[in-house]
């Protein structure tokens, strides 16, 4: 039987959809890797002064690991409620937390200030602030996937996922102007607050434009189906978590390892790339941020041709050229970058990052199509956030351990190069998703992809 559908949304609209998630999920983003890059560049200092500086540097991207442990049970909780009460409201309030955290990072007191409060501090904020984009992800695309149709979902999802390279763009650049303007005194006294302080006026924008658009139509079909089927048969839902382990348990682990090298190699690459250009290379702070400027731009642009790719080739060539690709080019990478030039870096990151598009474009609709309506938002959030406390968490951290220990750059490429083939295994174990409708609502898991011929009658 054909699955019931819902009609397209118009193009002005789907338009205002994408433009309401990618401003919002820019702004989480901005949030979140402000405090990756302050992490590598100057909380050693503020916030861990009595440690020798690679310490330091380990201790701070220690508190930014934090915020990674925190993002499985925003998951778990934005998925809950997003299943059972929208997607518009749960993304609603993830703006406002990650915005207020962030925020009072710019307020806090250092450890010359308050001593070892501080760092307490600084790691409370950083937990709100993983809790917060935890729920985020799922709710901007699945607002997205769910009011496009099937022929250019994978375009229209990668928006969202543009978020993440417009933000880290966003706060490279302010670091960087930052970094230029200000001597480094100044920056490490004050300088380094105004981009915290900076989210709030750029949270209140994004919750005006968020607080405008519409509740997805299909999550809209699915509750009023599920209200039916209660009030007629008496039929409860199973809580949207038993549903997605009973259902869904094997798409579940496959967007797991999905995630590893996406993960991995995005912090290897824009976080710890500060570290290992500065500490190792020689390289100035400037030098090391304006390549990280240039490649976010070029990673924000490629991403939503890698989703059109998807369209047509599907979501699993697209994402395999991602991994196989980023695992090949880490001993490139690393060797440019040991050349101590700005092109050289400059081409290291940008190549890098081109690669990583092609797994981070189509994740966002390949997730979404994984499963059913009443459990997508808890399923692809699960999926996408437990993986993140054993992926992009520690990356930054054990990269810089292993360059402690070894002062060699080849085991971080090997550790990459492994992420890579467990993702590689991961989407080989996948089902290709892309003609699948998402308006189908039953508690079951996705089905088989359906033939394009067929396809009309979905």
């Amino acid at each position: 039987m054909a699955a019931a559908t819902h009609a397209p949304t118009p193009p002005g609209s789907l338009k205002r959809i994408v433009a309401a998630s990618l401003i919002g999920t820019t702004i989480e983003w901005y949030d979140f890797f402000l405090y990756g890059s302050a992490a590598a560049l100057v909380f050693n200092k503020l916030f861990f002064p009595e440690s020798d500086p690679l310490v330091g540097t380990l201790l701070s991207f220690l508190t930014y690991a934090v915020g990674f442990a925190a993002r499985p049970l925003g998951a778990l909780v934005f998925g809950h409620y997003g299943d059972r009460l929208g997607r518009k409201k749960l993304l609603v309030l993830s703006l406002l937390l990650m915005g207020g955290a962030t925020f009072a990072i710019g307020l806090l007191p250092t450890h010359a200030t308050v001593g070892s409060a501080a760092p307490l501090l600084l790691t409370a904020l950083r937990l709100v602030q993983g809790f917060a984009l935890g729920g985020e992800w799922g709710g901007a695309v699945l607002l997205v996937s769910e009011h496009g149709d099937a022929e250019r979902r994978g375009f229209w999802a990668s928006w969202p996922q543009t978020g993440a390279p417009a933000g880290q763009l966003l706060a490279t650049g302010v670091l960087s102007a930052l970094t230029a303007l200000l001597s480094e005194s100044a920056f490490g006294a004050w300088g380094w607050r105004i981009p915290f302080l900076l989210s709030g006026v750029l949270v209140m924008v994004g919750l005006w434009i968020r607080l405008s658009v519409d509740e997805s139509p299909v999550f809209k079909a699915a509750l009023a189906a599920a209200e039916e089927r209660k009030a007629t048969a008496d039929q409860a839902e199973k809580m949207p978590l038993v549903a997605v382990l009973k259902n869904h348990w094997r798409d579940v682990l496959v967007a797991m390892g999905a995630r590893m090298a996406e993960n991995i190699s995005y912090y290897v690459i824009t976080a710890f790339i500060l570290v290992y250009a500065t500490t190792q290379v020689g390289l100035s702070k400037q030098t090391a941020l304006n390549a990280v400027l240039v490649g976010s731009a070029v990673h924000f642009a490629v991403i939503p041709l890698w989703g059109a790719l998807s369209d047509r080739l599907g979501r699993r060539p697209v994402y395999l050229i991602g991994a196989i690709g980023v695992g090949l080019w880490m001993f490139p990478f690393f060797a440019l970058i040991d050349q101590g030039t700005f092109g050289s870096l400059l081409l290291a990151v940008t190549v890098g990052l081109v690669l990583h598009g092609a797994m981070y474009a189509p994740q966002a609709a390949f997730f979404s199509e994984m499963f059913a309506t009443r459990m997508r938002y808890s399923g692809a959030s699960i999926g996408a956030q437990f993986s993140s406390v054993a992926a992009g968490a520690p990356a930054p951290l054990i990269a810089t351990a292993l360059l402690a220990d070894y002062d060699s750059s080849t085991p971080i490429a090997l550790y990459v190069i492994a992420a890579a083939l467990l993702t590689v295994v991961a989407i080989a174990c996948a089902r290709e998703t892309r003609h699948r409708d998402l308006s189908d609502v039953a508690e079951t898991a996705a089905p088989a992809p359906v033939d394009a011929s067929v396809r009309a009658d979905v």
